[in-house]
């Protein structure tokens, strides 16, 4: 793929969809050094405000739990009862800090995106 300058959201949605392709390029390849010329122009267009606005909370996490093959039983084992994942992911209950910082670093879920209020 040819590098662009990132100048729209539609520029952007293509250099994420071309990111999430190469993501796991080991470094010094071709493939490698393309996820880290993406990664710095997404960043820096990002930056400019003229991004899509970060995912609601539930939405990212039931994303990452398709992503992963994951099912509200596996959440539960992480956050608690099972209630508690069901009320999470029908946003009737709202993450704590704790159970932000669990899927943080269980699911890799940015905590931008954790604590925003839900939609």
């Amino acid at each position: 793929m040819t590098i662009q300058p990132i100048k729209n959201k539609q520029d952007y949605q293509r250099a994420l969809q071309r990111l999430e392709e190469i993501f796991d390029a080991e470094p010094g390849t071709k493939e490698g050094d393309e996820l880290e010329l993406l990664s710095i122009l997404i960043d820096h267009y990002e930056q400019q405000g003229d991004a899509i606005d970060l995912p609601d909370p539930v939405e990212a996490i039931r994303f990452r739990m398709d992503q992963l093959g994951l099912e509200q039983k596996d959440l539960a084992k992480l956050l608690g009862y099972k209630s508690r994942v069901s009320e999470i992911l029908n946003k009737k209950r709202k993450l704590s800090l704790n159970m932000i910082r669990i899927l943080q670093k269980e699911l890799n879920i940015s905590a931008d995106v954790l604590v925003r209020d839900y939609q």
